[in-house]
């Protein structure tokens, strides 16, 4: 006998471990971003560095993915991956972009909204040479987002590509790092009831301002 079918509507968590208020959040949000980014990490979250990310292509349609941030800096979030990939093409015509943070574990979200852009070169090639061999190959191996026949496409480049380099392998022209330049970033806490906690920054010329909103 068939399994009865889920009651999708009836799925419901009532959110009570913290609260969020205007002074707990200070005037920073990118310090407090890193605040909470280390008290995710002592929660053991779940690829707590998973961001979703959503860019808009040349015909404005929307896409979204997961990416992992990989850096944390004043100007903003630090990706990597590949320029010539579906996201790339996506950015190289609309520089707007916005990224969700989800950490289950403390029943918190950050949404950040702004502009994107390349990080340097050298910046890129001190990343690259840090990621394990295989991923480095992998980033010659896979022409990313492009539709291929068969798995051994991959294999046979990976194994290319492995040959041809040995163990001293070259960062691809075609893979490097995006910043995220934050104009918007907002800080999500779930609490009881649905009336949760959201606290709002948006850049201005004389720096962040700072407003509650609505759950």
């Amino acid at each position: 006998m068939a399994s009865e079918p889920i009651d999708i509507a009836a799925i419901r968590k009532d959110y009570q471990l913290a609260e969020l208020d205007e002074a707990t959040a200070g005037d920073d949000p990118l310090a407090f971003f890193a605040k909470w980014f280390a008290e995710a990490e002592a929660a053991k979250a779940d690829e707590v560095n998973a961001m979703a990310l959503a860019t808009v292509d040349a015909y404005n349609k929307p896409h979204v993915r997961i990416v992992l941030l990989k850096g944390l800096e004043a100007a903003g979030f630090v990706f990597y991956t590949n320029y010539s990939s579906a996201k790339g093409h996506d950015i190289a015509a609309n520089d707007q972009v916005a990224t969700v943070f989800f950490w289950k574990e403390l029943e918190r979200q950050v949404r950040v909204e702004g502009r994107i852009e390349k990080i340097s070169e050298a910046e890129s090639g001190i990343y690259f040479n840090s990621r394990p061999a295989g991923s480095r190959l992998g980033a010659w191996a896979s022409p990313q987002s492009q539709q291929i026949p068969g798995r051994e496409i991959l294999d046979n480049n990976y194994k290319l590509y492995q040959s041809k380099f040995g163990e001293t392998i070259p960062r691809p022209p075609h893979w490097g790092g995006y910043r995220i330049v934050p104009e918007r970033i907002e800080f999500w806490q779930g609490r009881s009831s649905r009336m949760h906690d959201r606290i709002l920054f948006i850049k201005t010329d004389s720096g962040w301002s700072k407003s509650r909103l609505a759950p």
